[in-house]
């Protein structure tokens, strides 16, 4: 039985009133008898909330951020008029901080034998899955002063996917590819690039891509003898392989700003998949630390960022180092032929140089590497502080971590690996254009 607030009070007057005017034990005793009678009343006139039906329906996925819906539907096979509250229990992280409790409540008027539908809007703020806790029903009795209440278990989960804050970037990228790809006057020329037309010679064109014996008919061919000079433009190739690699160890558990590195390394992934796609490459996953966590390989064109959205939802950073020797292997296993292998990772100066630096002839040896890592902005703010002893020394501290990154990243190179160290900001456009420079120098 649930007593309301309306109860108390109700009882409160009475005791005061047969104080004020019958001053006996008896009155008090009578007005308490009424008021339980009345209780008991409402309590058995209240729609039982045992036999309630319930079920489920709406979003199972959203985005990081971004509302879901999610659908309630409440039936009353009984012959009573059910009159309460709804209380549509789940996670903390599936709202917004200081929601839940107003989001989660509805109130309900089902008459019996019939159904309601109540919508719970959830705003997740953490990635994965989300499930429904129980739903719990409090079905007051006609006078309001009392009702039963019951939990049932409706399950459903909702998954919320990473945000993917950085498409935003991707019409400027998409753009570019088109000049690479010779669908405007732009000339690119490497050695990985395909002959794809020719065209007149405008003011700025690369000489050397000059097609004499064309130019030579077009002016034989031509009555006035001045046909012009025919210049070649070039595509870069298709169908080129990109493996992806997320380190999901513990550097990757380091916040910067609000977020843990991990999610803007997925931020960065999905740009690159995005684009690599649009350009006819084909792309894969791998997310290891101690073993390995994802896989995704072999999804079709417009199969891909879906599968690699929904793969990234549940990952979440491990608190021990990563086993570079078993991620090493295990991407190589993945890329057997040339490729591209982008590996976001730490640019910490122990987990570089002890774990990867030794294994990088395996990967520079037949592929294309591409370091990618999350650089923390607070660093440059550190490093202006002054005026204060503890200022200069945070600033000191600050610039010998700058250095040691700029060092590590400078071994690497002549390693033969192409290096960023990017805040989070600026990590996913600069990997987007990394791929596109790549692209356009014929390195794939």
């Amino acid at each position: 039985m649930a007593l309301t607030g309306r109860t108390a009070l109700l009882a409160a007057l009475g005791a005061l009133v047969v104080g004020l005017l019958l001053p006996s034990w008896t009155g008090i005793g009578l007005v308490t008898g009424a008021v339980l009678i009345a209780v008991a009343v409402d309590l058995v006139l209240a729609a039982p909330v045992r036999s309630l039906r319930f079920g489920r329906g709406g979003d199972t996925t959203v985005r990081l951020g971004e509302p879901a819906t999610v659908e309630l539907t409440v039936t009353n096979p009984s012959g009573r008029l059910l009159r309460g509250l709804v209380r549509d229990a789940w996670a903390p992280s599936a709202w917004r901080p200081g929601t839940a409790e107003a989001a989660s409540r509805h109130t309900l008027a089902l008459p019996g034998g019939e159904r309601r539908r109540i919508t719970t809007v959830l705003t997740p703020t953490r990635r994965g899955d989300h499930h429904a806790h129980r739903v719990t029903v409090r079905s007051l009795g006609p006078l309001g002063l009392a009702g039963r209440q019951g939990s049932h278990l409706v399950p459903w989960t909702v998954r919320a996917l990473p945000p993917f804050a950085s498409r935003k970037h991707l019409p400027s990228r998409l753009a570019r590819l088109r000049e690479l790809d010779g669908r405007t006057s732009v000339l690119t020329r490497g050695q990985g690039t395909e002959f794809d037309s020719l065209r007149e010679y405008l003011p700025g064109d690369d000489i050397r891509s000059i097609d004499w014996r064309a130019s030579a008919r077009r002016t034989a061919n031509t009555a006035t003898g001045a046909g012009g000079l025919a210049v070649r433009t070039w595509r870069p190739e298709r169908d080129r392989h990109i493996l992806v690699v997320l380190d999901t160890g513990r550097t990757s558990a380091g916040r910067v700003g609000d977020a843990p590195r991990l999610d803007a390394a997925l931020d960065a992934a999905l740009l690159l998949t995005a684009l690599a796609t649009r350009a006819g490459d084909r792309i894969d996953l791998l997310a290891h630390d101690s073993r390995k966590r994802v896989t995704v390989a072999g999804s079709s064109a417009h199969e891909v960022l879906p599968a690699f959205t929904n793969a990234m939802a549940s990952l979440e950073p491990a608190l021990h180092e990563t086993d570079m020797r078993k991620l090493v292997a295990t991407a190589l296993k993945m890329a057997p032929q040339r490729s591209l292998i982008v590996l976001l990772t730490g640019l910490d100066a122990a987990p570089a140089e002890d774990g990867l630096r030794p294994l990088l002839p395996m990967l520079t040896k037949r592929h294309e590497v591409v370091l990618a890592s999350v650089a923390d902005p607070q660093l440059d703010v550190l490093s202006a502080g002054r005026g204060t002893l503890e200022a200069v020394y945070g600033a000191a501290a600050a610039e010998q971590t700058r250095a040691d990154r700029r060092a590590t990243a400078e071994r690497l190179t002549r390693h033969g690996v192409t290096v960023l160290d990017a805040p989070p900001a600026r990590i996913a456009p600069a990997l987007a254009d990394t791929y596109l420079a790549l692209k356009a120098a014929g390195r794939l």
